[in-house]
């Protein structure tokens, strides 16, 4: 019989800090490790905090900016319409001031006109219908009776004032 096989089955000696070793390396429940526990198990590696940590608030920053420029576009959007609507309520309110003959209907297109002595005059008689007998100082605007009773511009002169 050999050494070796006089060796097999006979108890090892082993210090207490081998021992321990031992014990910290075994476990039930290999999964909970924070190390590969065999040469087989997957690759274990350490998180870098600081790289993690940097790619979120990157990303964090990216998104935020990404909805603020969307906001800012929503804020100038809203802006326009809203000098929009005053724009409607201030030729609105000219030519309710103005001069008109008749009653005007939703949805039909009248011609805005200031007379020779400064005041404002509301036709049905187009710019390029009067011929030679223009009877007005100047075409201001073409509008629009809305069904809100604004009135839309549809063009105007120029040189308007």
């Amino acid at each position: 019989m050999s050494k070796e096989e006089k060796e097999i089955g006979k108890p090892m000696e082993l210090s207490d800090e081998a021992l321990e070793l031992m014990r910290l390396k075994a476990t039930d429940t290999p999964s909970v490790l924070d190390f590969a526990h065999h040469v087989g198990s997957a690759l274990v590696k350490p998180i870098d905090a600081g790289k993690l940590k940097g790619r979120a608030v990157a990303a964090m920053h990216e998104q935020s900016n990404t909805q603020l420029k969307q906001i800012q576009e929503q804020v100038a959007l809203l802006l326009t319409q809203a000098k929009a609507i005053q724009d409607r309520v201030q030729i609105s309110e000219r030519i309710y001031l103005a001069e008109m003959g008749f009653e005007p209907l939703i949805g039909k297109v009248y011609f805005l006109y200031r007379k020779k002595n400064g005041n404002d005059c509301l036709s049905m008689i187009a710019p390029d219908q009067w011929g030679r007998s223009f009877p007005f100082e100047k075409y201001i605007a073409t509008v629009k009776l809305l069904s809100d009773h604004t009135w839309h511009v549809e063009q105007t002169d120029e040189n308007n004032s």
